[in-house]
């Protein structure tokens, strides 16, 4: 009897896998169009760049892995916030009843506004498991700090943050990405990325309703739970109590500078740089969400430690193009021509696998002042 045919082909841990081009800094060799009319994505053929950065910080310092952990402080910080917000909601549907609605609308913003940014912060921080170490516990915190938001926001945005950050970028999988439809009708005009920005959570509500996936079982808690609590609002407090609320959460979730991180993130604003941080004042009171490529790099530290990162790790940071100003960013994306919902970088899934798969991270890193030299090749 003849043998059976042995098959040949290389296995997956057996193919020679290629040093990434992109290190170790995994900036890309794409460029954005400088066409205002240009209407469609910045297209990548690579993988998200996050995950192999963090293998290249980790090989040069181990020691970041310390960094790893909880920060039970964020749920009193989320606890305090909560209670001045309900505090002003009282106050405003029951005291003040005859105040006019403009001083309403001020206090919204500036009061109103400022804290519901700070609940998508500490609502961020849950969704990571970085506040307890028992993610109950975790969940629980971002329903607390639901609680005066009107809508249910913590767990679904806990499931489709955590999507992003697997598959950022990548098309169809990417939640964070704008949707097609806002990039048609908006596009660098002016006036409407003004609204747009103004708007802006409730576009983040429309592209997670249009992933078009069943709603999961704390989503169903959360929902059921915001219910409650606005009808008990309604009924205990006031109906104006409760638009007071409702027009707090609009406000901090779009023109507003503690909103500004949600442009600041992702959209492009140098060549071949798909993620940016923000290093300014906001973050002593926003818990330092502005450090973004840093969150990225790694989830797993918690607001307290992860500038301890970036002083660890700076040869990493220092060469990448951040922002000083969450004013700035809005400015700049509302006036800039090539500034739009378009202004971001987009990946097939096969590419992003297939990157994955085909190029690894380089066993040696080079100093700090080959770093910023391979910056300086890369965007000129």
């Amino acid at each position: 009897m003849a043998p059976h045919a042995v098959d040949t082909a290389p296995t997956e841990t057996e193919r020679v896998r290629r040093d990434d081009p992109r290190h170790p800094l995994y900036l890309g060799k794409w460029k954005r169009p400088q066409e205002a009319d240009f209407d469609d994505f910045v297209f990548d053929d690579f993988d998200e760049p996050h995950q192999k950065r963090q293998k290249a910080i980790l090989a040069k310092h181990p020691e970041v892995r310390k960094l790893y952990g909880n920060e039970p402080l964020t749920a009193v910080i989320g606890a305090i916030a909560t209670a001045v917000q309900l505090a002003a909601a009282y106050k405003i549907g029951c005291v003040w009843t005859d105040m006019h609605w403009s001083i309403i609308l001020a206090i919204a913003y500036f009061l109103g506004g400022t804290i519901s940014a700070l609940y998508g912060v500490v609502i961020h921080e849950a969704g990571h498991n970085l506040v307890f170490k028992r993610p109950l516990y975790n969940r629980l915190t971002g329903l607390m700090v639901n609680l005066p938001m009107v809508v249910p926001i913590s767990q679904s945005f806990r499931r489709y943050h955590l999507e992003h950050h697997q598959f950022q970028g990548v098309e169809g999988r990417d939640p964070d990405l704008p949707l097609d439809a806002e990039v048609k009708h908006i596009h660098n005009n002016p006036l409407l990325k003004f609204f747009w920005v103004l708007c802006y959570g409730g576009m983040y509500v429309a592209r997670g309703l249009a992933m078009k996936k069943p709603p999961q079982r704390w989503e169903l808690i959360n929902w059921a739970f915001i219910v409650v609590v606005d009808v008990l609002i309604a009924r205990f407090m006031s109906v104006r109590s409760l638009a007071y609320l409702g027009v707090s959460v609009f406000f901090g979730y779009g023109l507003h500078p503690g909103a500004a991180h949600f442009i600041q993130e992702h959209y492009i604003f140098r060549d071949g740089q798909e993620t940016y941080s923000y290093y300014g004042t906001g973050n002593i009171f926003y818990l330092n969400i502005g450090l973004h490529n840093e969150h990225h790099d790694f989830p797993q530290i918690p607001w307290t430690r992860i500038y301890k990162l970036r002083r660890i790790a700076a040869e990493f940071y220092d060469p990448l193009y951040a922002h000083t100003s969450w004013f700035g960013v809005i400015f700049k994306f509302i006036t800039s021509p090539v500034q739009g919902p378009q202004a971001r970088l987009v990946r097939m899934y096969k590419a992003h696998i297939s990157g994955r798969r085909e190029y690894k991270v380089p066993e040696e890193t080079p100093s700090g002042s080959k770093l910023r030299k391979r910056r300086d090749s890369v965007v000129t």
